[in-house]
């Protein structure tokens, strides 16, 4: 092999990297990997055996994107859900923004989305008989983020609560 010939195929090489690494599919590949959807972890919560207690679960989607709402308009879509592993406190209900609805080229029918910052307000009971003392209550985030051009795979996240359960 002549070394002018070997020169250009390394050239080569470089060149057909750099298009890979600046394909788009490539790129929203690598961007499906990070999270578009962060959250604060909630402040720790103080409560006494019986009684009820909030919690606020701040969420920050990334711009441009958008994630299903709990009541997603279509029964195919995958909605927000935000569930709790028993434990110190029970959830007995939850409180999520009011959806907005838009319209999105790839959907004939506007959609039940939630958008930039929002937070999800979950209530809780802690047992009559619940022991005094820290505790962390774990739980699961699942949505699936979207922008006007496509969906990334569903994601679910671990969440945490700091409980105190004080007589």
């Amino acid at each position: 092999m002549r070394l002018s010939n070997f020169l250009r195929l390394p050239g080569t090489l470089l060149c057909v990297m750099l298009a890979l690494a600046c394909s788009p599919a490539l790129r929203a590949q690598a961007f499906a990997q990070g999270n578009v959807l962060n959250f604060t972890p909630p402040r720790k919560v103080v409560a006494k055996p019986g009684a009820a207690v909030d919690s606020i679960l701040p969420l920050d989607l990334r711009a441009g994107y958008h994630v299903n709402s709990n009541t997603p308009s279509d029964e195919y879509l995958i909605p927000l859900r935000l569930t709790w592993n028993p434990g110190p406190l029970e959830a007995v209900g939850f409180a999520f923004p009011q959806p907005r609805m838009e319209k999105y080229s790839f959907s004939e029918k506007p959609l039940s989305v939630f958008s930039g910052d929002f937070q999800i307000v979950t209530h809780f009971k802690a047992p009559a008989n619940a022991t005094p003392g820290p505790a962390t209550l774990t739980g699961k985030l699942r949505y699936q983020a979207c922008n006007n051009t496509m969906c990334l795979p569903p994601k679910t996240l671990d969440v945490t609560q700091q409980v105190e359960i004080v007589k």
